[in-house]
């Protein structure tokens, strides 16, 4: 049966398209020379399940640390469990609550590397493990998907009971912090052929000084190709830099995650372009609008980066970007592998958001606020739904791996990220 998804999506690259006359809508680690770590959240709850097999997934609500178990008794071992990975920042004030669980995490995980196939499936949107619910999720576009989802993980002989099918639109990729600003830093405008993205942070990669933005912020996604940029738009003075990296979309790629077809698919909708000589630049450096959820671009300060990590479902995280300024939301899925409608990509374990986006706001940052204005960096934004409530971004992890772009430097004077 088909279920109704508490938000609905319809995810859209964004980027805006310039015409000649009108713009138009369209776990830190203490050294970088050291192994950043390329686990994904699912790989900790991994490790967090092989100390306490009975755990089941955690996520934070109402100021506590919610955490299923199979067997409610083992709530301290799970503590225990939870403590070593994540280590003691991770329980909050609020405390630990603990749900029954149907599944231990273990079990999950091992249930959705075998839902790949699903995405052969027209109007598939995206899989799942929903940390709130116990349970795998498959979002769908109509009935007839729902259906035709049911059958194939029938053949899978994976319980109906465990999976959740629910209705939700198609995810599309979304392509003043609009003004000339030097030196550059996160979340100001940039352009490239006729369109309009943010810079998402700065950073610097085997050596080269540089700044990220999303992949389908490039002429062509995936690849290099040499890919201009300027400050806000193309003028004289204005050239900040040039792409030279940016993976392609493989098959393999989708293969090595369960999913089969024709199908491309990458972990991060990311890109480096080398800083243009003569352009200032300021590492670890964001942009701060005066308000927050306002929609205002006026400039009034910098966030300052002085760590990198991943999310947890109910954490609070925000994003800077050229369209709609500062916003902050909560985590409501993590490590969603997400299709992108009208094409064959699918982003894998990309985390969701419920917060404010816009077209331009493609590229944007991600990150927590940890005190005042020191944050951590969490990742790179490229979708949001039509509604403009709900932004997805390629977690910070996926982006360091070494099959795309690789570790890059990303912390502000004094910290090691």
């Amino acid at each position: 049966m088909l279920k109704k998804s508490t938000t609905s999506l319809i995810l859209a690259l964004l980027v805006i398209t310039i015409t000649s006359t009108s713009i138009l809508p369209s776990y830190a680690t203490n050294s970088i020379s050291q192994a950043k770590s390329s686990k994904q959240l699912d790989d900790y709850f991994t490790d967090v399940t092989a100390l306490s097999p009975s755990f089941g997934g955690m996520f934070l609500a109402n100021g506590a640390l919610n955490i299923y178990l199979k067997n409610p008794s083992e709530k301290a071992k799970a503590v225990d469990a939870i403590t070593a990975v994540f280590g003691r920042e991770r329980i909050p004030a609020g405390g630990v609550q603990v749900l029954k669980g149907d599944y231990d995490f273990h079990q999950l995980k091992e249930w959705y590397n075998r839902i790949g196939s699903v995405f052969n499936i027209h109007g598939v949107v995206y899989t799942d493990i929903d940390e709130r619910a116990n349970r795998l999720t498959v979002g769908v576009e109509n009935q007839a998907a729902a259906e035709a989802a049911q059958q194939q993980l029938a053949t899978q002989r994976i319980p109906s009971a465990a999976v959740n099918i629910i209705a939700t639109e198609g995810i599309v990729p979304l392509v003043t912090l609009q003004d000339r600003v030097r030196p550059i830093q996160g979340g100001l405008q940039i352009q490239f052929s006729n369109f309009l993205c943010s810079i998402s942070f700065n950073g610097i990669r085997s050596g080269t000084a540089g700044f990220l933005t999303a992949s389908h912020c490039t002429d062509i996604q995936g690849g290099v190709e040499s890919t201009q940029y300027y400050q806000p738009l193309t003028a004289g003075g204005n050239f900040i830099g040039t792409e030279i990296a940016d993976p392609v979309y493989t098959k393999a790629k989708c293969q090595g995650a369960g999913i089969h077809g024709n199908k491309v698919c990458r972990y991060s909708d990311s890109s480096f372009e080398q800083l243009a000589s003569g352009v200032t630049q300021d590492l670890g450096s964001i942009e701060k609008t005066d308000s927050v959820n306002t929609g205002s671009l006026n400039i009034a300060g910098s966030f300052r980066i002085t760590s990198e990590g991943p999310s947890v479902v109910g954490q609070t995280v925000n994003k800077v970007g050229r369209t709609t300024g500062w916003t902050q939301g909560v985590v409501t899925n993590t490590c969603v592998n997400t299709g992108v409608s009208g094409s064959k990509i699918v982003q894998l374990c990309q985390d969701f958001v419920s917060a404010n986006v816009g077209p331009g706001d493609s590229g944007s940052d991600v990150f927590s606020i940890t005190s005042g204005n020191d944050v951590q960096l969490r990742g790179v934004l490229w979708g949001g739904n039509g509604a403009g409530t709900q932004f997805v971004y390629s977690p910070i992890a996926n982006v360091e791996r070494s099959d795309e772009l690789g570790l890059i430097s990303t912390c502000a004077a004094g910290f090691s990220c």
